[in-house]
């Protein structure tokens, strides 16, 4: 994994061009010794969190449906209970914003690239019946490892956001981690391989944007998180995220998701105070990929918005319902934390703004309150 780390940053930017002999030596001592630690450990396999939310919220409203696209990040790889995964911890979300069930459908696959979602985006579309009406995308961090040209991933990437808005979905994409941020690799590999991830993920915002969907920057999101605490939020193979690191990247993408259907109490009127702007879509996409949890949407062409939505804390993580009830029948008797409510531990995020109190809850202070392990 460190190998290719190292030869896709210097594929994608051109980087090692400009290094002497004596640094590129330097790099490929560093490759030796990070491959030997990343990867190390064990993965779980994903485990399947396919089923409906908020069973409690049944009514005369049919379930909103999620769809979730992408590689290990949108699978969940690294956890092994299905309620701490991303598309449970949305699908949660979305259930206690929108007061409704929601039925999650995940086709992302580990070790997927871009050219994978010709494929999923046919599996969610291949039912017109059931057509999502919102879809997240978590993709790019292979793509930079397998040395796959920029211009090839985001005219994937542009391609399966097409087909999903032509459906009739939302699409939100949350674009490429900063693979700078995996704790064995060192300098001068780290800041190749940070340097090619912002590189891709700015791409993948301006195509996603063009295409009428909106991105959410996981790169800086997730950057300070690990290099501050890498033990809590980097699994058991140093290299997928643990359960902290998977919600800490949902609170940021929750946000988007609810503004994308015209859920979140926030408008998308411009905050100057939280250095919200309109710019030309390029350089919405370059600040973004060095903004924690930036999000970016259409304007006016050429023009974008640029955004930094607050974030409230996620509801405690719940099973899904694999065998959700029929429109119009009465649920079964749920749990407390179906309802979306936080129960127990619940994670917490900082910048939360006034909020129903019944619905949102409220944290202070300046950094995550995440369970442990």
């Amino acid at each position: 994994m460190a190998r290719r780390i190292a030869a896709g940053a210097a594929y994608g930017g051109g980087s090692i061009g400009l290094l002497g002999a004596a640094a590129v030596g330097v790099l490929l001592a560093e490759v030796q010794l990070a491959k030997r630690q990343v990867g190390g450990g064990i993965a779980p396999v994903p485990p399947s969190a396919d089923g409906r939310y908020g069973v409690a919220f049944a009514g005369p409203a049919d379930p909103l449906r999620l769809g979730l696209l992408g590689d290990s990040t949108a699978a969940g790889q690294g956890v092994r209970r299905a309620g701490q995964t991303p598309g449970a911890l949305l699908a949660s979300g979305l259930a206690a914003v929108s007061e409704r069930p929601v039925d999650l459908r995940n086709v992302a696959q580990p070790g997927a690239r871009s050219d994978d979602l010709e494929r999923q985006v046919s599996l969610l579309l291949a039912d017109t019946s059931c057509t999502p009406d919102v879809c997240v995308i978590m993709i790019g961090a292979n793509d930079v490892t397998h040395r796959i040209p920029a211009t090839r991933s985001v005219r994937c990437l542009t391609t399966a956001v097409r087909r999903l808005r032509t459906a009739g979905a939302e699409v939100v994409v949350g674009t490429c981690p900063d693979l700078g941020t995996i704790e064995p690799v060192y300098q001068p590999l780290r800041w190749l391989a940070r340097r090619v991830s912002r590189q891709l993920a700015a791409a993948q915002t301006i195509g996603s944007v063009e295409q009428g969907g909106r991105t959410v920057s996981l790169g800086d999101l997730l950057g300070p998180e690990f290099e501050a605490n890498p033990r809590e939020l980097f699994g058991p193979d140093n290299y997928h995220p643990s359960a902290e690191g998977y919600a800490t990247a949902a609170m940021a993408v929750l946000p988007t998701l609810c503004a994308v259907l015209g859920l979140w109490p926030e408008s998308d009127r411009l905050d100057g105070a939280r250095r919200e702007d309109m710019l030309p879509v390029a350089e919405a996409a370059s600040q973004a990929a060095m903004e924690a949890g930036t999000e970016v949407t259409a304007a006016r062409a050429p023009w974008a918005l640029l955004k930094h939505r607050r974030r409230r804390r996620l509801p405690a993580a719940t099973e899904p319902d694999p065998h959700p009830t029929t429109h119009g029948e009465a649920p079964p008797e749920a749990p407390p934390e179906a309802l979306g409510e936080p129960q127990g531990d619940s994670h917490e995020v900082a910048h939360h703004e006034e909020a129903p109190k019944e619905q949102y809850g409220e944290s202070h202070g300046e950094s995550h309150n995440l369970p442990a392990n």
